[in-house]
């Protein structure tokens, strides 16, 4: 007794039939998550959002590091300056390194002084304070504490 089926013939017309209906691009049945096309603006104005951020945090970055960088820029510039000037001085001693020096003025010449402006006491002295500065090891000259009238640019 062998029973014969018969072949199953689907109702739905072949051609509306898909292979693969999971690579449609759009949902193939009642049950399928909806697929809605992206508005392509808002999709560039995000981008353009987020590019225009991470732009202007990085430039803010790059202007903080020369910001710094003109910082050390003008203490070296200062350094030579006064190193230059205080090398133009007669100078009638040895200076040490680590040790603190005053510069003063005397008409258009510069000196070299261990004595500090506070200690000159009563005595009047026709020498111009400019500044009290220190030999560093590269014997350039720090300034310590500057004249209010003492400009080097």
């Amino acid at each position: 007794m062998s029973e014969q089926k018969e072949p199953f013939i689907n109702p739905i017309d072949p051609e509306k039939i898909a292979e693969n209906p999971g690579l449609l691009p759009y949902a193939h049945h009642a049950g399928s998550m909806p697929i809605k096309p992206e508005d392509e603006g808002k999709l560039k104005s995000r981008a353009l959002r987020a590019m225009e951020y991470q732009t202007d945090v990085q430039l803010k970055q790059i202007y903080d590091q020369i910001q710094v960088l003109a910082v050390q820029a003008k203490a070296i510039q200062e350094r030579k300056e006064i190193s230059e000037m205080i090398y133009r001085c007669n100078l009638k001693f040895e200076p040490l390194i680590h040790h603190t020096y005053h510069l003063y003025q005397k008409e258009s010449e510069y000196l070299l002084s261990l004595v500090a402006p506070e200690d000159w006491g009563r005595s009047k002295t026709s020498l111009v304070f400019l500044a009290t500065v220190k030999l560093l090891s590269d014997h350039t000259w720090e300034i310590l504490k500057k004249s209010d009238d003492f400009n080097l640019f």
